[in-house]
């Protein structure tokens, strides 16, 4: 695959393409590290010691709907543009999000930008340690920011809740793709969150999220990542709905269906932090 058709600005961009780019004036550049909770490693003291130059930290639970018990629920557009102000990003900024894994937490601010109706983001392919491994020039400085007017337009399509995601897997109208691992999405294992029965939502198809990636935390070329959901005996013809444990790596799989030219799409915010939690609802197992 070329760099060429690599480097798209609204989806996916190469380490080459972010050091070409990284003095532009309106670039802005987030670190968007996140962990499970049973990780041991704090993001934001990972970002202190070490990030991309003039790289802004995205804390993904903070940068959430503190309303929702459920864990970082997209934030209201009110909180966003607040936020995103004070990092001094907006209107007509080029955004690039990493993350200090590879490919994963990272997509989830590109599905939030996206839900925003922010076109101009991409996930940078291989994140923090692809950047690392070439040897690349990193700070522990941080930037300057200076206030950023932002105007948000909230894309509803591509967000689902509880009900939607019932009514779907129920009429079999939308295919359901789960990021979770296979013995997880078989229920054979529990839950990293207590309380939550194991299984997967009924009809949903398994895609653990790592199967979209190569073995560096690069994301598959087109070709390949299509290959993964037919496999799966995904129907790529019909809307999808993506899912996981909180709605992290589901967004790596909307990422995924975008690079294969997907548009009908949306993440179940909830996924199964919301879902395993109600017994009224159903779980299939296998």
């Amino acid at each position: 695959m070329t760099a060429a058709f690599l480097d798209d600005p609204k989806t996916l961009v190469s380490t080459d393409w972010l050091a070409a780019h990284l003095k532009d004036p309106d670039l802005r550049v987030l670190d968007a590290s996140w962990h499970m909770p049973d990780a041991g490693r704090n993001a934001q003291a990972e970002y202190a010691q070490a990030h991309i130059p003039g790289a802004r930290f995205f804390d993904i639970d903070d940068i959430s709907d503190a309303r929702s018990a459920l864990p970082h629920m997209a934030p209201p557009p009110e909180k966003f543009i607040s936020r995103m102000r004070a990092m001094g990003v907006g209107d007509g900024h080029q955004v690039v999000v990493y993350d200090s894994t590879g490919l994963f937490s990272a997509a989830r601010v590109w599905w939030t930008f996206r839900l925003m109706g922010k076109m101009d983001i991409a996930v940078l392919d291989g994140g923090l340690p692809k950047w690392q491994a070439e040897g690349r020039e990193i700070e522990d400085m941080p930037p300057m920011v200076r206030d950023r007017h932002i105007t948000v337009s909230r894309q509803a399509g591509l967000v689902k809740d509880v009900t939607q995601v019932a009514h779907a897997s129920k009429l079999g109208e939308a295919e359901i793709i789960d990021a979770r691992s296979a013995p997880r999405f078989r229920g054979e294992v529990a839950e990293p969150r207590p309380g939550l029965r194991s299984g997967h939502i009924p009809g949903a198809k398994n895609v653990p999220f790592g199967e979209v990636l190569n073995a560096d935390g690069t994301m598959k070329d087109p070709a390949a990542l299509k290959a993964v959901f037919e496999a799966a005996g995904v129907n790529l013809g019909k809307p999808a709905i993506t899912t996981c444990g909180s709605g992290i790596t589901a967004s790596v799989l909307a990422l995924a269906l975008e690079r294969v030219g997907h548009r009908n799409w949306s993440v179940y915010d909830g996924s199964w932090a919301e879902w395993g939690m109600y017994d009224d609802l159903k779980v299939a197992k296998g």
